[in-house]
């Protein structure tokens, strides 16, 4: 009986495995790491393990100078923001997107094509985005391993596999139109950073940046709270996921901005 019970667990989660697979965009299917979670979640696993073992394999080491590198690697993501949020806001444009209501076009026209490849591209950022920890660990600036990048960094590969796995495009456009921008702004700020401290007079902006983050949390959930009540055929599963990502993300975020910037105010102010 019990064997009985594990096999028809079994065939129902195969069968769900199934549906995940053969219920996605026909479009992005045979694009690299879309078609399966097993890549995605491949590299998830591994980015835990590094976050776990690297701390622990650097702790009597000298940290890494990782100035050139970083430098490069950050103006490239300049480079790569700058290009993504050109195509979301040029696909978006040509194709006469509704700011309200913007249905996934899932057919083969240039237009359509162009909006599902920006999306893959930025899932794709996201993936490299994951850089970020590893350059922390090997400098050996653990105190930026916080809750809120470890979340931030692991929940966007998740949030945008099944984006452009299942809707890339319609009114997910507008996150990543947004977030491009975002980052622009932000990998600047890190690229000067690498240069060192000659640079740090000209980065008294770092609290502007947060502001800026958290703006765009704010925008993106009156987008979505909009679309959750209006009649618009755009899935409400995914919509209902963005809204609630956005709301953790606000309060993460918040909770930062206070203890980066209003408490030490309030310290240097006594």
């Amino acid at each position: 009986m019990k064997s009985f019970h594990a096999l028809a667990i079994w065939q129902k989660l195969q069968l769900f495995y199934q549906g995940i697979l053969g219920n996605g965009d026909k479009r992005t299917d045979s694009w690299p790491l879309v078609y399966s979670p097993v890549p995605i979640s491949s590299i998830f696993l591994c980015y835990l393990l590094i976050i776990w073992l690297g701390p622990k394999l650097m702790k009597n080491r000298q940290p890494v100078n990782l100035k050139p590198i970083l430098i490069v690697y950050n103006f490239a993501m300049v480079c790569l923001s700058a290009y993504m949020f050109y195509e979301f806001t040029a696909s978006s444009w040509l194709a006469k997107y509704s700011l309200l209501c913007q249905p996934v076009d899932y057919s083969d026209s240039p237009q359509a094509t162009r909006m599902a490849r920006v999306c893959w591209w930025f899932y794709f950022s996201k993936v490299i985005e994951l850089s970020d920890t590893i350059f922390f660990i090997l400098r050996k600036k653990n105190s930026q391993l916080t809750f809120l990048h470890v979340y931030h960094h692991t929940t966007m590969i998740f949030n945008w596999w099944a984006g452009v796995k299942y809707v890339a495009g319609g009114q997910s456009f507008l996150i990543g139109l947004i977030n491009s921008l975002v980052h622009v702004v932000m990998y600047l700020y890190y690229g000067l950073a690498a240069f060192g401290p000659s640079m740090t007079k000209y980065l008294w902006w770092k609290r502007y940046l947060t502001s800026l983050q958290l703006l765009q949390f704010f925008i993106v959930t009156i987008h979505t709270t909009y679309n959750l009540f209006a009649d618009c055929d755009f899935p409400d599963s995914m919509n209902m996921a963005v809204f609630a990502y956005s709301l953790s993300l606000i309060a993460l975020f918040s909770n930062f901005y206070y203890k980066s910037y209003l408490t030490k105010t309030k310290t240097k102010e006594t």
